[in-house]
């Protein structure tokens, strides 16, 4: 039951592959024609689910552009947004290399060009290259530190929480523009799923950031002037 998308195929070459997808960047030229040979590009709509949650993993993707939310459900059913990612991430690894059912749905959140490989292609890659298994050690150490740093903040304020959250899309997205740090600026509800905090909350604390100068936002963007500053809020 994956990659449910109004499917719009596109092409891509090996040049365009290592510019977009740091991950597959340094390896060798024989084995990245192997992987072009199974991998496919489709244009998702926004919100758009990829895969499900109990799905089995036959494929692993690849964010050529856009935003992914990786989410769960608790024990209450409320959504738990576990990572959004975007521009050059993958997901989907873990299913390929443990041959167990999805453990988390994906979702668009953008218009979101993603990239996709069969697992054993994958798996085919990791096992023949040896930078490709250190980039995917380093990712799954990357994430796992990303979860430890939000679990020792649940018990924060509010503020060292969307701070934290806004930090955390600036760790896997920010790019320097000539105001300071700018990110995609997500709908509040993604950032309260992902902070943990009530939407309301959420809302108010933006705008104590922005009222500080903290951050500046518009319709499309969210741009942290001084990132230094907006750590200290963190307590």
């Amino acid at each position: 039951m994956e990659d449910r998308s109004s499917y719009l195929e596109s092409s891509i070459d090996i040049q365009d592959l290592v510019k977009l997808v740091p991950f597959m960047a340094g390896l060798p030229e024989e084995s990245l024609h192997k992987t072009m040979h199974h991998f496919v590009a489709i244009s998702h709509p926004a919100n758009q689910v990829i895969l499900l949650e109990n799905d089995w993993g036959s494929s692993v993707y690849f964010i050529l552009e856009g935003w992914v939310k990786i989410r769960t459900y608790n024990l209450d059913g409320k959504e738990v947004t576990l990572n959004i990612i975007g521009n050059g991430e993958l997901f989907g690894e873990m299913a390929a290399i443990d041959k167990t059912p999805r453990s988390t749905d994906a979702i668009t959140l953008t218009d979101t060009r993603i990239g996709r490989i069969p697992a054993q292609s994958f798996l085919d890659l990791i096992y023949s290259e040896p930078l490709a298994g250190v980039r995917l050690a380093q990712l799954m150490a990357k994430r796992l530190r990303q979860v430890n740093r939000r679990l020792q903040l649940r018990e924060s304020n509010s503020i060292s929480r969307v701070a934290d959250a806004i930090l955390f899309l600036v760790e896997g997205q920010g790019k320097e523009g000539e105001t300071g740090t700018v990110i995609p600026n997500l709908p509040h509800r993604e950032i309260s799923s992902l902070s943990g905090l009530a939407r309301e909350t959420v809302t108010r604390v933006l705008t104590k950031l922005e009222k500080k100068g903290l951050i500046q936002r518009d319709s499309d963007l969210m741009r942290i002037p001084d990132l230094p500053a907006l750590e200290d809020t963190i307590c």
